[in-house]
């Protein structure tokens, strides 16, 4: 049984499928056919035994009855065709008659078709003759043939007008062949036979056909996705009927939607690295010259002079800083969703904002830092809530004059920075979340152009959103929106 179920299992689906549904129709049909036999056989013995009944109770004349009585137990070939046509019962051919006396002893009909079997049934009915019961069963006469047997006591009257009374000692048992109603019944088994086979095969077959309709798309999806194995090509897309909305529609969805995530990933990281090939190239080939320089000093004896050395050496401590830096940016834009999710807790956005206060306070000590800071908790990764914060800082420290200001608030989640440098041209402004964005008159400062990329990201990710806009009066105003609430458990959702 488990190595047929094994074998089972490893069939195709839609072979499983047919199978299955030819199963199900057959047990229906055979539940369906059994019961319709059984009912049709029902009936038939019960109209085979309203007739013998009706036939069998009709009273009989006492001159027959002691007349066939009186050669008992003779066998059927010594009564003669006069003795029966005188003192015989008269029964339709086709029902066998005779009597059985409480002793077993039993008198055939002249025209009874054949002779019975008697059995104990019979003379007991015979020896409690008085009780008036009958009994049904089925038997077989002497050459074999199957009968429907009624065994009942023996009913005679005088003559045709007088009332019957039951002959003592007496059963009247008479038969009718069966023959006519177990060839109705084998006709109908053959019947029933027939219909079911063809009712399975033809279940058998729309069951393959639902199959196969049913499971095309997912043949296509198989397809596809061998497709994609076989050649990483993203942009197949399985055929969808935007009514559809069963199981395998859903499934083909969200293969799509998939397919699509996956390819725009790729083209993202594609980019990405180009990017930051890109950007990688110009600090990685100003430290080879510097290196080279230096090398070649030390290889021809030649020293540079200490001022040209020393700068030398800051140039490469420089781009050292802005490869580390740059390398954080793409470690920090790389990092996986479910990596973030691990580390989200409820954060004191106030204390991050002052954390990353004093953080740019030292890196723009000639500016001066105005605070309005009110308590917010959010949840989100604090680490990276922190780095957010201090690039938006560090852009406002960035471009602000020496000697400028710089205006922080929040308030209720919402953080604002403004800085009074010389703002955003307006048509830039839809760019500067990109990565490895910067504007022209910003190449020459040092950044990667990552900052605000990992700004939108962390504050998409914590469920709000950042803006940049041109400043009333010059500069720039970064607002940051963060849903939480004034106490430690932010409320789901506000």
């Amino acid at each position: 049984m488990n190595r047929l179920a094994r074998r089972f299992r490893t069939l195709p689906i839609r072979a499983r499928l047919s199978m299955l549904v030819a199963a199900a129709v057959a047990f229906a049909v055979a539940a369906v056919s059994v019961t319709c036999w059984f009912i049709v056989q029902g009936k038939l013995y019960d109209q085979v035994d309203a007739d013998l009944k009706k036939s069998a109770q009709r009273p009989v004349r006492m001159s027959q009855a002691v007349g066939l009585l009186s050669v008992c137990p003779q066998a059927p070939s010594e009564v003669t065709d006069s003795e029966s046509d005188s003192d015989g019962l008269r029964f339709p051919n086709a029902y066998y008659t005779q009597l059985v006396k409480a002793d077993g002893s039993f008198c055939v009909s002249s025209d009874s078709p054949g002779t019975l079997k008697t059995t104990r049934d019979d003379q007991a009915i015979a020896k409690n003759a008085t009780s008036g019961k009958g009994v049904y069963r089925n038997g077989v006469d002497t050459s074999g043939n199957d009968v429907r047997v009624l065994t009942i006591p023996l009913l005679v009257s005088q003559d045709l007008g007088s009332q019957p009374r039951i002959y003592p000692d007496v059963a009247l048992v008479s038969a009718v062949s069966l023959k006519n109603t177990e060839k109705t019944l084998n006709d109908l088994a053959l019947l029933l036979l027939l219909v079911s086979g063809v009712g399975v095969i033809g279940a058998g077959a729309a069951g393959l056909a639902v199959a196969r309709a049913g499971l095309r798309p997912v043949d296509e999806l198989t397809e596809a996705v061998e497709h994609v194995a076989r050649t990483e090509d993203l942009s197949i897309r399985i055929p969808v009927e935007e009514e559809s909305d069963d199981e395998i529609a859903r499934l083909s969805r969200s293969f799509n939607s998939m397919t699509t995530s996956l390819a725009n990933s790729r083209e993202l990281q594609q980019q990405l690295i180009a990017d930051a090939g890109h950007e990688l190239r110009t600090p990685l080939t100003s430290l080879r010259t510097n290196i080279e320089l230096l090398t070649r000093s030390e290889e021809t004896g030649r020293p540079i002079p200490p001022a040209d050395r020393k700068a030398l050496l800051a140039s490469v401590k420089a781009q050292m800083t802005e490869l580390a830096s740059l390398i954080g940016d793409l470690q920090e834009l790389s990092r996986s969703e479910g990596q973030r999710g691990e580390r989200v807790q409820v954060v004191a956005l106030q204390d991050t904002v002052e954390a990353a206060l004093r953080r740019a306070q030292l890196r723009g000590p000639e500016l001066k830092i105005t605070a309005d800071v009110r308590p917010w908790f959010v949840r989100a990764e604090p680490s990276a809530l922190e780095r957010a914060i201090v690039n938006i800082l560090d852009n406002a420290v960035k471009f602000s004059p020496e000697g400028g200001t710089i205006d922080v608030a929040l308030d209720r989640g919402v953080l604002t920075v403004r800085d009074h440098g010389p703002g955003i041209p307006e048509d830039e402004l839809p760019h500067v979340f990109d990565r490895f964005w910067r504007s022209p008159s910003a190449r020459a400062l040092p950044g990667s152009g990552l900052g605000l990329s990992i700004v939108a990201r962390t504050v998409q990710q914590a469920g709000g959103e950042v803006t940049l806009t041109r400043a009333t009066g010059g500069g720039t105003v970064a607002t940051v929106r963060l849903p939480g609430a004034p106490t430690t458990q932010p409320e789901a959702g506000q």
